[in-house]
């Protein structure tokens, strides 16, 4: 945007077409975040003025004040740096071991189309299968801590992410591998060469669902087998009624969420610049 501040401070030199549209998508982009901000505002202030005026009930509701007295004490006592500490090593533990496991197994499945014939239908209906019921088995199997809950949190995201990489493995032009193959290639060289370069974008969109996924899994998780933790937090606090604490959990999740998921997208973004 320096060409479009360098011209402007120019009256006489009129901008280019260029320019004039670099200008409007940054005018667009500002705008889209200025309304974003107003509509949390809004709702903020429409939160606070209900529990204030009593129109709702803010022991059961809480109101923004509240929520930030809650964090600030929180942060006090050291209770969010260690529970959003452990929930994000289990978020960050799941995603990787789902992109790895995922990766290693839609490599397999394309190399090994007899295999992926036997394989889908298996991957079809486990990807469909409710994961909260498997968590009471996970704690059976592997007891309470920390590898149940990862466990629990690569079971909600593994499945889908497989049949989505492998999906997008198998929609690589079919022409350019066809030309390895001609050119005396491997079916390693055209993996390396024209697959996995060409699906650099579903990868890149199945890690930002992933992430998420990986993350209400490690909740579900920590619901039923964690003591310590944001989900842990949010079952013991609707337990003893501070729900003040529960609301500011969900809003510490929420802030993750987003946070985890900007980090993928600019991972996209930085890759799409690169092009």
């Amino acid at each position: 945007m320096k060409t479009i501040y360098n011209s402007r401070k120019s009256p006489g030199q009129p901008l280019s077409n260029q320019e004039k549209y670099e200008y409007a998508q940054l005018r667009h982009h500002r705008l889209v975040i200025a309304v974003r901000f107003l509509i949390f505002a809004f709702f903020l202030a429409v939160w606070e003025f209900s529990a204030h005026m009593g129109y709702i009930d803010a022991f059961f509701f809480s109101s923004p004040s509240r929520v930030v007295l809650c964090f600030w004490n929180m942060v006090k006592d050291g209770t969010f740096f260690t529970n959003t500490g452990i929930t994000l090593l289990e978020t960050v533990a799941s995603f990787l071991l789902v992109f790895l496991i995922g990766m290693l197994s839609a490599t397999l499945l394309w190399y090994s189309s007899k295999c992926s014939e036997i394989l889908e239908p298996y991957l079809v209906v486990l990807n469909s299968l409710p994961k909260s019921a498997l968590a009471p088995l996970f704690i059976v199997w592997l007891g309470t801590g920390i590898n149940t809950i990862i466990v629990a949190g690569i079971s909600v995201a593994i499945f889908g992410s497989i049949i989505n990489l492998y999906t997008g493995f198998r929609q690589v032009d079919e022409e350019k591998i066809k030309l390895i193959y001609t050119l005396g290639g491997s079916k390693r060289n055209a993996f390396i060469k024209v697959v996995l370069p060409g699906s650099i974008p579903t990868i890149l969109s199945n890690m930002k669902v992933n992430i998420g996924l990986a993350l209400v899994g490690v909740i579900i998780g920590e619901f039923l087998a964690a003591r310590r933790g944001l989900g842990y937090l949010i079952i013991y606090g609707s337990q003893v009624f501070q729900l003040n604490m529960v609301i500011t959990s969900i809003m510490i999740l929420c802030v993750i969420a987003m946070a985890l998921y900007q980090m993928i997208q600019a991972l996209e973004h930085y890759y799409l610049k690169k092009l």
